[in-house]
């Protein structure tokens, strides 16, 4: 068993630190050995141990020690200009060091058998874990990528400067109406499919009369009432597309899962909105938030049916944010599903996102449900989802909500030719 960590006499905070990233050019064994040799000199001078592994494309290192001195070598990790795609894997904090003693333990799989390699890393932790090596998060992480199972799973987007951003021109629209006293308004905001610069879908933002968010605008609002004016809004939405010519196009709007259970007849409501301004209920989506528990699974199940029997369709939005998960898109599956923001910020260098995902892309694909990326904000981001495999995407990277308008768009241009891989 390993001991606590000491710096000098001190007991230290250990944090773990695992990550990934792919060389930028080709590296012999030379070239790794002097660059083993010249981290172990760093890692000594800070109180650092840990692990490398290279199978000749890509770095996983494994560093362990003070929380600051870990962080501040990151940082410099990060901008040494011989790799890229840098993706952290874990963080974590631990009582002793696993790599007690190796400044920088460096394995080479190109050269290792995979039995070496297994037996290599058990034997280092087996030797200082407290636990068995088959229950350690960082044992399994080295393991899954030393014996080539990771590399299976790795998700590259391309470089941001492979792009560059087009503004489309601005489309007029009619002038809005005088005040009309309601104590909401709406925003468009489109779903994107970028590389065909397809506008596929606007969403119907609701917000307070002065520009507050959804949130600040029902609570404003008596509990009793703030499902009916969930519902009743939606005819302001439907009257603003009318206006606004949106005839080819879907559109979504917001529904609170009580607002379809808890008032009677709603289905059918919402219906004669969409019908009375001269709309398709096929041309409307519902998008379901799943940040509110839904209290009676049967009769929302309900609901569902009679709005597909209606031909509207459904997305759950948020997807990962709120209080149903996968047992919601269990028990129905919708034609959309709106991956929520917290999944989608920094994925390019979040190996946990990354895995969360593409589970739900490949789930989603499987089942026949579109996924959306919600709250796209860097070039980054949409170039790794993209990768991945999604297609529709939403967030200030493409536009910015527009009140009672379209928004503006931007567009992404190919700067750098897309190299596909040569036929044997």
């Amino acid at each position: 068993m390993g001991s606590p960590a000491v710096v000098h006499g001190e007991h230290i905070l250990l944090s773990t630190l695992i990550y990934r990233s792919r060389i930028r050019e080709e590296f012999s064994s030379e070239m790794l050995q002097q660059l083993a040799a010249a981290g172990r000199r760093r890692n000594a001078a800070m109180g650092i141990t840990g692990i490398l592994l290279f199978d000749g494309v890509h770095f996983v290192q494994l560093l362990e020690g003070d929380k600051a001195r870990l962080d501040e070598l990151f940082e410099s990790i990060k901008h040494d200009p011989r790799h890229r795609n840098i993706v952290v894997l874990l963080r974590d904090q631990g009582p002793f060091r696993r790599f007690e003693g190796d400044q920088l333990a460096m394995l080479d799989l190109r050269v290792l058998s995979s039995a070496k390699v297994s037996s290599l890393i058990h034997d280092k932790l087996e030797e200082r874990t407290s636990q068995a090596c088959s229950d350690d998060r960082v044992y399994k992480i080295l393991m899954w990528y030393a014996l080539a199972r990771g590399t299976d799973h790795i998700v590259e987007g391309e470089d941001a400067q492979c792009w560059r951003w087009v503004a489309a021109p601005p489309r007029d629209v009619p002038p809005e109406p005088g005040d009309r006293g309601l104590a909401y308004r709406f925003a468009l905001q489109p779903i994107v499919d970028p590389l065909r610069r397809e506008v596929t879908s606007y969403e119907f933002l609701i917000r307070g009369a002065e520009g507050g968010s959804p949130e600040q605008l029902f609570a404003s609002i008596q509990p009793e009432q703030r499902y009916r004016l969930d519902l009743e809004s939606k005819a302001e939405a439907f009257r603003l597309a009318r206006r606004l010519g949106l005839k080819d196009v879907k559109l979504s709007v917001n529904l609170l899962p009580m607002s379809l259970t808890g008032i009677p007849g709603a289905v059918e409501r919402l219906v004669e909105q969409i019908v009375e301004c001269g709309l398709s209920p096929s041309q409307v989506v519902v998008e379901v938030t799943e940040q509110e528990a839904i209290s009676c699974l049967e009769v929302f199940s309900g609901a569902i049916e009679q709005l597909r029997r209606a031909g509207v369709g459904i997305a759950v939005d948020d997807f990962g944010a709120g209080f149903a998960g996968l047992s919601l898109l269990a028990e129905f599956q919708p034609d959309k599903l709106k991956i929520d923001r917290s999944l989608i910020q920094n994925i390019h260098r979040s190996g946990p996102r990354q895995a969360i995902v593409r589970a739900i892309v490949q789930a989603s694909i499987s089942m026949g449900i579109t996924p959306v990326a919600e709250g796209v904000e860097l070039v980054e981001e949409w170039s790794w989802l993209q990768a991945v495999g999604v297609e529709r995407f939403q967030g200030y990277l493409f536009a910015r909500p527009a009140t009672a308008g379209i928004p503006a768009m931007n567009w992404p241009e190919r700067v750098v030719p897309l190299l596909l891989p040569t036929q044997p």
